[in-house]
C-alpha cells in the first residue's frame, strides 16, 4: 500500500474504475453469447438480443474498453448471422 496521499487516492480510483469496467465488459460478453446462441437456434427473440448486444458493444467501445474496430467487427459478424 502506498504512503503518499495522492498514490493512495489513485489506488482507490483505479479499483473503482476496474470494478465498473469489468461489469461493462462482462455484460457485453454475456449479451454477445446470448445473441449468438439465439441466432444459431433461430429463436424468436433473436432480434431483440442482437440489438442488446450491439448496444453493449457500442457502450464498451465508447468507454474505451475495446477498440472501435473490434466492436464494428463483432457487430458485423453478428448481423451477418442474423441474415
Amino acid at each position: 500500500m502506498p504512503n503518499i496521499k495522492g498514490a493512495i487516492k489513485r489506488v482507490k480510483q483505479s479499483a473503482a474504475a476496474n470494478e465498473a469496467n469489468s461489469h461493462v465488459k462482462a455484460s457485453m460478453r454475456t449479451a454477445i453469447r446470448k445473441a449468438d446462441a439465439a441466432l444459431m437456434n433461430k429463436e424468436e427473440n433473436a432480434e431483440e438480443l442482437l440489438r442488446n448486444a450491439v448496444k453493449q458493444l457500442d457502450t464498451a467501445a465508447r468507454k474505451g474498453l475495446i477498440p472501435k474496430n473490434t466492436a464494428a467487427r463483432q457487430k458485423s459478424r453478428l448481423t451477418k448471422k442474423a441474415q
